[in-house]
């Protein structure tokens, strides 16, 4: 089993130095899974050229969700204490409403020497929260069931989940 990634020869937590790593074509999907329910998700309707919405007193919540989502996976650095900082080339969120659920796709990607996993989960993560934020007037059933990387290219390994 290889060790953990982020502790020094101490056994205390350190930054791993990516100087040596050659620069490559990063790219990750992380999804977040959100449990709206059918109260909720009765409000869902068409709305133009943006898709599918829920609306609400706080404004278009898949749409306010993508914002989030992008600005916090934008910041990733700032929020886990041992990620390096990243220019993100492309951060591109997709919501889609899936019976009662809405399903929140990160994909990212970078030009790096270190990957971008944390960065697609984070911005996943965070506009599910949005959207548990925006809509918990509605209804406070909502569950966030999941956060799961999908899949990552670059580095030492892919990774596809099936």
């Amino acid at each position: 089993m290889d060790s953990l990634s982020h502790l020094d020869a101490n056994g205390n937590p350190a930054m791993v130095d990516v100087g040596a790593k050659a620069i490559s074509r990063r790219t990750a999907r992380a999804r977040s899974i959100v449990v709206l329910g059918p109260e909720i998700m009765q409000h869902l309707t068409q709305s133009g050229s943006t898709g599918a919405d829920i609306q609400t007193r706080k404004g278009p919540v898949f749409q306010t969700a993508i914002i989030a989502g992008t600005m916090a996976a934008k910041r990733t650095d700032d929020l886990i204490p041992l990620c390096h900082s990243l220019g993100l080339d492309n951060c591109q969120i997709t919501i889609t409403a899936a019976g009662p659920d809405a399903i929140v796709d990160c994909l990212v990607s970078t030009e790096g020497k270190t990957g971008v996993e944390m960065e697609a989960l984070v911005g996943a993560s965070v506009a599910a929260l949005t959207i548990y934020d925006m809509c918990k007037a509605l209804s406070h059933d909502i569950i966030i069931r999941e956060t799961k990387l999908m899949e990552k290219t670059g580095g030492k390994r892919d990774f596809k989940r099936e």
